[in-house]
């Protein structure tokens, strides 16, 4: 599933959407694109869980 994410500018940020999503599924796999503002994440955990725990992390996803 992919997230654009606008609120990703850095490292710091591809790192802490990298835990938030390893947190609710520590065998998921996260691709960030920091230039697209994009993140991939395969999971089997559905899609608004992923993107609630983004949020919850302070990155809402478009």
């Amino acid at each position: 599933m992919e997230f654009t994410i606008p609120a990703m500018s850095c490292g710091h940020c591809a790192n802490a959407i990298t835990k938030a999503v390893k947190a609710l599924d520590p065998a998921a796999q996260v691709n960030v694109d920091l230039a697209s503002k994009k993140v991939v994440v395969q999971t089997p955990r559905d899609r608004q869980a992923v993107a609630a725990a983004l949020a919850q992390a302070g990155y809402p996803v478009q």
